[in-house]
């Protein structure tokens, strides 16, 4: 079942065109990443999905006009209040809500072994590693229990090893739970480790120029067969952001599913 679908997403700034006419869709329990160059107007996606800021075009959930609220969203950034301790960072979005803080710990505090922070509930932020950071974001995003995630480049700020462990963790969570997520980032490795379908765009102003599917089983091990698949679809992918393809679409309503 379609949950979002975007169809002919434009946005100038002023004079200045960012986005091109985008469209796409996610599936019920798919991991789509979209992927192109920094400065390529991928926020600028999320900015309208969130109801942040407006655009051109038409942007569906369930079949309905979009509404924001439908939307979980994990920044760049681990954005913990330094002054609250991890349980209490974990809590913040269900009190935005309406939800009494004990009431919130209750429901938060069962998930913190599994998200790999059992013993660090009373910590405070500055006392987490880089990658428990981005954990305990995470938590907070996912326990909002909204009908999708948004997750804006959350390993960008990381060293490379936590990096990667955090993406291989990342997948063994979504294979655990099926969220359906839609990843912003510029990292091709990241994208094809992560992902069932990667929307690749163009520099600014963004155009979608092809829709790659990754069929690689999961779980994503490390084995040598699935890195030379993995391989050959970041070699493609690479191809394709060096300006190797074409859009796949140009009809007017901007459609490319």
């Amino acid at each position: 079942m379609t949950r979002l679908e975007l169809r002919n997403m434009r946005k100038n700034f002023g004079a200045l065109e960012v986005l091109a006419g985008i469209s796409l869709h996610v599936e019920e329990g798919e991991f789509v990443s979209i992927l192109g160059p920094s400065g390529a107007g991928k926020s600028t996606l999320f900015q309208l999905l969130t109801g942040a800021i407006r655009g051109e075009g038409e942007m569906r959930f369930d079949g309905a006009p979009l509404d924001g609220a439908r939307f979980a969203f994990m920044p760049q950034r681990d954005a913990l209040m330094p002054w609250r301790r991890v349980i209490d960072n974990a809590t913040l979005g269900l009190e935005v809500q309406g939800m009494k803080r004990r009431a919130a710990r209750e429901r938060v505090a069962p998930l913190f072994a599994e998200f790999g922070l059992a013993g660090f509930e009373r910590a405070w932020p500055a006392e987490q590693s880089g990658g428990m950071r981005q954990r305990a974001a995470l938590l907070r995003t996912v326990v909002q229990q909204r009908d999708m995630l948004l997750l804006d480049e959350p390993f960008g700020a990381l060293d490379a090893l936590t990096r990667a462990a955090m993406q291989r963790w990342l997948e063994t969570m979504w294979r655990n739970h099926r969220w359906t997520a839609l990843l912003i980032t510029h990292d091709v490795r990241e994208a094809v480790l992560l992902s069932d379908r990667i929307y690749v765009l163009s520099a600014r102003p963004a155009r979608v120029v092809r829709e790659v599917a990754v069929p690689l089983p999961r779980p994503r091990t490390e084995s040598a067969a699935l890195a030379r698949e993995a391989a050959a679809i970041e070699a493609g992918i690479l191809d394709i952001l060096l300006g190797a393809a074409e859009p796949i679409s140009r009809q007017s309503d901007g459609e490319n599913r």
